[in-house]
């Protein structure tokens, strides 16, 4: 069974910065597209940031110049390096992946659980 993992959510001040991790596990023979979504307080949930296995990276204008998407295929892991916080950013944060269980198999969406981030300001 696959899971993601997500974590380094916490309560911080504006202008500070938190990294998120997520992990991938399970029986994964491949991993597509990684991204970062978060959903705020009686809001839609919304894309962050997305990376392909190649490294191409995409961003929500809202977070572009201060959020930054990385991954290690080796470990199945992606981050995202959250700076310049600010008060609107609070949100659970929500890690997705594409993933293949075979080489036969096509993509299949999964979704974390989910990390709070919580913005004072």
């Amino acid at each position: 069974q696959v899971q993601l993992v997500e974590s380094g959510g916490n309560l911080v001040q504006a202008g500070g910065s938190l990294r998120l991790s997520c992990a991938a596990s399970g029986s994964i023979f491949d991993i597509n597209t990684m991204g970062w979504y978060r959903q705020a307080p009686e809001k839609q949930r919304e894309v962050v940031a997305l990376i392909t296995k190649q490294g191409r990276t995409n961003y929500a204008d809202s977070v572009k110049g201060r959020f930054t998407i990385s991954r290690d295929n080796a470990k199945n892991t992606v981050y995202l390096q959250i700076d310049s916080l600010k008060p609107e950013d609070t949100a659970v944060y929500y890690c997705n992946a594409e993933i293949l269980l075979y080489s036969w198999s096509v993509g299949r969406e999964y979704w974390g659980k989910g990390t709070l981030v919580t913005v004072s300001s």
